[in-house]
Formats: C-alpha cells, structure tokens, sequence
C-alpha cells in the first residue's frame, strides 16, 4: 500500500552489498532535477551540490551513478519512507571509524536506532535486522557482540529529506509517465557535444535513405567551431579530475584554424563511415529522425535525445566521439562497459561526454583498467617455500577446552583490589563504583560491591561486571579492558577449523615491482558451531572459500605473514557472524584483520598498490594483542 505522503531517500549500492544513503541536500537536487522533466536530459551532475562528489552523475533512465575518473558504475534507487521516521526528521545517526571520522549507518538502520531512542529504551539490539551489534544510549556508544569492540555513536540533526504527497509511483524510474511532459519543451542544447549527438542521428538517418552529405546540426557544430571575430578570450587554466592527471585545454588561441578544420575533417570522415555502414548493415531505424532537432507541436525544438539510436548506432556514436576528441588533442578519461554487456546502456558514455563538455570539461572515452583477482597461472614448480618460515601449511582443530580456572582464578592475575572507590562510573553498568554492581544477568559467586583496578591500563570496574564479562566471552584466560583495549593474556577467537597455505608465486604485485609475491589461501569447510560461537549447535556455511589474499615478499611483508600465522593458531582470522555483504546470518566473516584480495588491481580497494596497507595491518594485529613478542611465544 502506498502512503499519501513520504520522504524521498536517494541511495547507492556499495560493493558489500548495502544501500547507502545520499545526504539530504544531494536528494533534494536529484528531486529538482526530475521536477525540471526530461528537458535536463535526465542525468544528475552531483558535484553541483557537494563539492565531494564531483566525479560523480547519476543517469536516471537507467538508475545508475557513473563515476567518470574510475568509470565506476553503481545502482541506484528512490526510496520512500514514513514522514515520522528519522530521515523525515533530519535525524542522521553515525558511528565512528577507525580514521576517526563519522559514517552515517544505513537508512532501515538509522531508523531502527531512532525508533528506540524515542521510545526511550536505554539500548537496543540490532541482531533482529542482520547486525550483530548493541547501541547503548547511556554511553552512545555500539558494541559489537562477538569482539565486544565498542565505538562512539552520535545523532546529529540535519535538512530534511524532500517530502513528496499524493500518489507515489511504483517504478523508480524515470520519468514515470515518459508519454506526458509536465513542463513545456526546452529549446536544443547548442553545447557540441549534443550538436555531435544529432550530426550522427543525422547521419545514420541519412544513410538509411540513400542520402549523403553533412546534416544541419553538423552544420552548426562546423560554425560554432569558426574563429571568432574579436580577439579570442585567454586560455582556460588546467581543469583536474579526482584520481586523474591534470586536463590542459587546446592552445587554439595560437592556431585557431587548426581545432576547427580538425573537428571538420573528423566529422565529415564519421558522416561518410556512418552512411556508409549504416546502408551496408544496419537495418532502417524504427522511429523517424530528421537531419535537424526534432520540433514540437508549440513550434519549439527539443533536445537532443538519444532514445531512437539503437544499442549498435549508440556505440557508434561514443567511439566517434572519442575519435573526434582525440583528434582534436584531449586527454582521456577510462570509461567502464563502455562495449561490455552491463544493463546500463553504451550511451552512457556518450552521456558523460556531453555533461562533462557542458562543464567545460573535455573527455575522451576509452577503456577502463579492468578487474584482476589473480595472478597469471602458476606451476607446481614455480611455486616456493618462503624463506625464513618453515612449512606452507597450518591447520586449525576444535577449540581446547581449559580447564581448572574458574573467571575469578583469571582476574585475580589481572586485578588490584579497590578499598575506596573514586566517585566515578563503572563502563560496564554505568552505576557509580561506590555503589553495588547494577549488572541484572546470572550472578556471579562475588559480592556486588567489590571494585578492581586492571594492573596495566588502571581502570577500574566492579569485580562482579568483569566476571559477568568474562562469563560472557571466549573465557580463554585472557581479558580485555572495555574501555582502551588493553589486553591481559592471550587474546584468542572462535574461528572454526581449517587450512591456511602460504608460498611464494613468481610474480609481483602493483607497487611492489622490487620482489615476488606471498599468496596466502585460507580454506574453512562449513560445518556446526560449537559452544563458543552464536549459536551452538546450528550448522554455519563458509562462502567464497577458497579465499586467496596477498602479500609482499619484502622484509615488511615477510613480518606481516609471521604475525598473520600467529593470529590463525589463536582463531582471530575469522569468526562466525552475519555477513556485511550479503547479510547471510549463521557464516563465516572476516574479523577485523584485513586482507588484500585483489592481485593486480585496486578497483574494489581490496588490492594493490596500497602504500598504507602493511602498516594499517600491523595495527590491526596489534589491536588483537598481536606483536614482534608474539612470534617469539609462538613456533613458526
């Protein structure tokens, strides 16, 4: 059933698998741009209302987000949303990353949050909708349930998000009723790019009649591309793309003839090929084009419109474009799919072209990097044992079961007894240490009012939260401060049993050229989850295994394997939870030690080359209690 009324969100679809939300003022822009009607061309140039999203626009007939220095392409959707909700309240809720910046949490999420917090409850648990997280409003702060990591969270408030009445439309496309303009036609674009569009609608059109020649909007484009009467204005200073080298603009202010009779030799060659295939292979098109811009029924002329190009004349027209671009000396920018078989379709390339030009900025279509996972193939024989580490294999067995310690035998290790507790908070049950523990769960054989201080980071918490936490955790032997981190012991996990392979493949990874490769290949099987992880006794699945990662055979990268072995014998690789990328509950997911699992690219941000990468690991390890100590305590 459709609302009378709601809040439009606008999202994009990450490479995990979630829809993440535009901000408030990006979807009222994309809103006012369908509003204009289809006389905008129907593609949104984010960058006019966030300064951080200039490489980015969005297509709306094919609902997809293009970005034009990495050819990216992503889905897109209109989603609706009760005027009560958060989104219709300018609520935004954000948890804070590891570079200490805030990310806002996905909609259906931020929602539930703001549900809870109206209602007043002192937390909530997100288990119900795929997350395995806690929100604890008392402290603000988002506690994962397995790691027991916690992190800030905050509420800010923020615009509105545009609120739309009356009968929603069910397609998320656009426009919704294509048949009927709300708004009388515009008159044509002149920009040459769209004065390109037509020349080879024209062209193609003529073609398929028997007819040849230049058509009147090529005509234009010719004259536009005349030398000005008056003196010529300045050059344009350098224009830069994110991630792209620097786009100088033509110096036609010195050979002015040269860029004109350049575009006219290039066009007039693409009418003739064009004509030429078009009559030679290509059936009659289905619906009539003339030579100059389609005209109205008011007598106005409309826009260019890419509509009547079939898919084989809408990839003549962006190879001819980048052909008339380069040969008027404009660097390029990668394109994805541009010949691929992606539902988005081939125009829009062109369709990049002609926003970019409209900008001032000039583009040449070519073809993006492509996706490269794995190495080339590799023999038997190439493949090496690495020096310094014995063996290439360990495996993992069934968690060991400690015996003879009960949790107050563990803490006492830890802990210095409290006589008078300061007037402070206890973090755990956010009652005062001077007061008695307000922990509810099963209660430990402890009084409820003794306090202890951790010997290392010195904070102190009521001894009867500490053993309810242990309780509750992988009771190892080991603890961890819930407030730094700190660890007490040897920190181990619940990672269920499998093979890691590590050897040395003869090849070498972008940004590494100096040294061979490490490829790492963890294998878990699924199986049934033991009494350590969520749910004992369910079966668990194991997707995407085997799973190949890779590493530098440099010193760094050798010292990142050995910490990398150390936290497999401890069972922290991997754990049993829910999957941020599918949302599959009940599977095997990484657990917070990232991997590179991209050989020869760095499309997903997954690969190489990454100059941070083994230093951001080497944290990682150590946030686990892993060091240079722990190889000594450790066998290779």
């Amino acid at each position: 059933m459709l609302l009378a009324s709601a809040v439009v969100v606008w999202e994009w679809l990450n490479e995990h698998g979630r829809w993440r939300p535009y901000s408030p003022a990006v979807s009222h822009h994309i809103e006012a741009v369908i509003r204009s009607g289809p006389r905008v061309g129907g593609s949104v140039v984010l960058g006019q209302v966030d300064n951080r999203l200039s490489p980015y626009i969005i297509d709306l007939q094919s609902m997809h987000q293009f970005r034009q220095d990495t050819g990216t392409i992503r889905p897109v959707r209109r989603s609706y949303y009760d005027p009560s909700s958060a989104p219709g309240k300018g609520v935004v809720w954000e948890w804070e990353n590891d570079n200490g910046t805030w990310t806002p949490y996905d909609m259906e999420v931020g929602i539930t949050i703001q549900h809870a917090y109206e209602k007043q409850h002192p937390w909530i648990d997100l288990t119900a909708i795929g997350f395995c997280y806690i929100i604890d409003f008392s402290t603000m702060g988002q506690i994962n349930r397995q790691t027991q990591r916690k992190r800030r969270v905050r509420r800010r408030l923020d615009m509105v998000y545009p609120l739309v009445t009356g009968t929603l439309p069910k397609s998320q496309s656009w426009p919704a009723s294509p048949g009927v303009a709300s708004t009388p036609p515009a008159p044509a674009c002149t920009c040459p790019q769209c004065l390109l569009v037509m020349s080879i609608k024209a062209a193609v059109a003529a073609g398929s009649n028997g007819g040849t020649g230049v058509s009147v909007s090529q005509q234009q484009l010719l004259q536009q591309q005349q030398p000005p009467a008056q003196p010529p204005p300045p050059p344009r200073k350098a224009v830069s793309l994110s991630g792209s080298a620097k786009l100088p603009m033509p110096a036609s202010i010195h050979k002015p003839q040269d860029g004109a009779a350049t575009m006219r030799s290039s066009l007039k060659t693409l009418a003739s090929q064009v004509s030429r295939r078009q009559a030679a292979s290509t059936p009659a098109l289905t619906t009539a084009s003339s030579p100059a811009s389609p005209t109205s029924a008011n007598g106005k002329v409309t826009r260019a419109s890419l509509n009547t190009l079939n898919r084989t004349n809408l990839q003549r027209l962006a190879i001819a474009q980048s052909r008339v671009l380069i040969a008027s000396g404009v660097p390029t920018v990668p394109v994805k799919n541009l010949n691929g078989s992606s539902p988005v379709n081939p125009a829009l390339a062109g369709i990049t072209g002609i926003l970019m030009s409209a900008a001032g900025l000039p583009v040449c279509l070519t073809r993006p990097p492509k996706l490269v996972l794995h190495p080339p193939p590799v023999s038997k024989s190439e493949i090496k044992s690495i020096p310094g580490i014995s063996n290439t294999c360990r495996k993992t067995t069934k968690k060991q079961t400690k015996k003879g310690k009960t949790p107050e035998e563990v803490l006492k290790k830890y802990l210095q007894k409290v006589r008078h507790p300061p007037e402070e908070d206890c973090t755990i049950c956010m009652e005062r240490l001077s007061a008695p523990s307000g922990y509810k769960g099963p209660q430990p054989a402890i009084k409820p009012d003794l306090v202890g201080k951790l010997s290392k980071c010195g904070h102190m918490y009521h001894l009867h939260c500490l053993v309810a936490m242990y309780n509750n955790g992988n009771k190892d032997g080991s603890l961890q401060c819930p407030t730094c981190k700190t660890i007490y012991g040897v920190k181990t996990g619940t990672q269920p049993p499998g093979k890691m392979e590590y050897h040395l493949i003869p090849h070498s990874l972008p940004g590494h050229l100096d040294c061979k490769t490490i490829r790492i290949i963890y294998n878990i099987p699924p199986g049934v989850q033991g009494p350590e992880h969520p749910n004992p006794g369910k079966s668990f699945t194991a997707r995407g295994f085997p799973r190949h990662c890779y590493l530098p055979e440099s010193e760094r990268g050798r010292k990142v394997l050995k910490l990398l072995l150390v936290a497999w014998d401890r069972r922290l690789i991997f754990a049993i939870g829910t999957s941020s990328t599918t949302g599959e509950s009940d599977t095997v997911i990484w657990n917070e030690i990232h991997h590179k699992t991209e050989f020869g690219s760095n499309l997903t941000g997954h690969g190489y080359p990454d100059p941070n990468y083994l230093d951001n690991v080497l944290a990682e390890l150590a946030a686990q209690g892993i060091t240079e100590e722990s190889t000594l305590q450790e066998k290779d």
